[in-house]
């Protein structure tokens, strides 16, 4: 298990709203959601993400942006155009008002208006984020990131387009897994982008040694690690996996693997409420409870107990409604 598998494999789709809408200028969406990411790609013509508090940012054909929540963005034709915003949020779609999971647009006409302008097709996918793993990866992006066409994404776009134009049985299934696949290609380009600064944990895990003891440690969280055992399991001796380590990653391996053993605890404290905390403990890697509590408080700042009492309040108060998009 490589460090990036392991920190999206928390982000799915899993009945999110999916839309595909064919749009006549002038127009204007506002996605008011805020949900934790949010995927927008355009198959034909043109149009510009304007983020709460941030410049606009052009989407042209084929190019692809993730926008990172909770901040609100609004789709338009044109920046500065005349159209009305119309309020995309969980009350535009929802089976009960007569909704659907996806359904073609206001104005399906073609490839042009009638006036001289292209149409243009805009397919969204809203992701619902839970749990501290996947924190770690939503920290690691910007609030806006981009992927121009020409990529590794191009045919999953071609999948896409083919998939929301028919209505077949099992189609919210599939529409799922091509967005998880749109997803992973689409931030794969981001972190290998030329002159990009990708996270420490993405660059190091291409070191043929650093790479082995990132997995290794992704792998077997649980295994009672010493750096002595890493630097065999890699083959290195153990001041070379020290100082690579610490090098690209920025922190001394098993300080890595501290936080990652924090990072899986704090999920299970909130996932797997019957457990107690020396259930959690061991599971992550501690014989002794105290010494896990000790630890979990050192870098998450409160204790185990406290921790899974506020994050169970949080997630109770959260709406069980996934976040949605467009009302096409």
């Amino acid at each position: 298990m490589d460090a990036f598998s392991d920190l999206i494999r928390g982000v799915r789709a899993h009945g999110s709203l999916f839309s595909s809408s064919i749009l006549s200028p002038p127009w204007a969406l506002h996605f008011v959601d805020g949900a934790p990411l949010t995927l927008c790609t355009v198959l034909k013509g043109a149009g510009w993400i304007v983020p709460a508090h941030r410049p606009p940012e052009p989407l042209r054909a084929r190019e692809t942006i993730i926008v990172r929540g909770p901040a609100t963005f609004t789709f338009v034709d044109e920046v500065g155009t005349h159209a009305e915003p119309i309020a995309c949020g969980e009350l535009c779609a929802t089976p009960e008002q007569g909704g659907t999971r996806h359904r073609r647009g206001w104005n399906d006409r073609g490839a042009d208006t009638g006036d001289g302008r292209a149409a243009t097709t805009l397919i969204v996918g809203a992701y619902p984020v839970r749990g501290e793993i996947s924190r770690r990866l939503l920290d690691a992006l910007p609030v806006v990131l981009r992927v121009d066409d020409g990529g590794t994404a191009d045919p999953v776009l071609d999948h896409l387009a083919a998939e929301v134009a028919v209505d077949t049985p099992g189609q919210q299934v599939v529409l799922d897994r091509l967005l998880d696949w749109m997803l992973v290609c689409t931030l794969r380009e981001w972190f290998d982008r030329p002159g990009g600064e990708p996270p420490a944990w993405w660059a190091a895990q291409r070191d043929p040694v650093v790479g082995d003891a990132l997995r290794l440690l992704h792998a077997e969280p649980a295994a009672p690690w010493t750096v002595a055992t890493l630097a065999e399991r890699t083959a290195v001796s153990r001041s070379t996996l020290a100082k690579r380590f610490a090098d690209l990653v920025g922190e001394p391996p098993l300080t890595y693997l501290t936080r990652w053993r924090m990072t899986l605890a704090a999920d299970l404290l909130v996932e797997q409420e019957s457990a107690t905390v020396a259930d959690v403990a061991r599971a992550v890697g501690y014989s002794d409870p105290f010494g896990f509590s000790a630890a979990f408080k050192r870098i998450r700042g409160t204790n185990p107990s406290e921790f899974r009492r506020t994050a169970t309040i949080a997630s109770r108060a959260e709406s069980p409604v996934p976040a949605r998009t467009a009302p096409v």
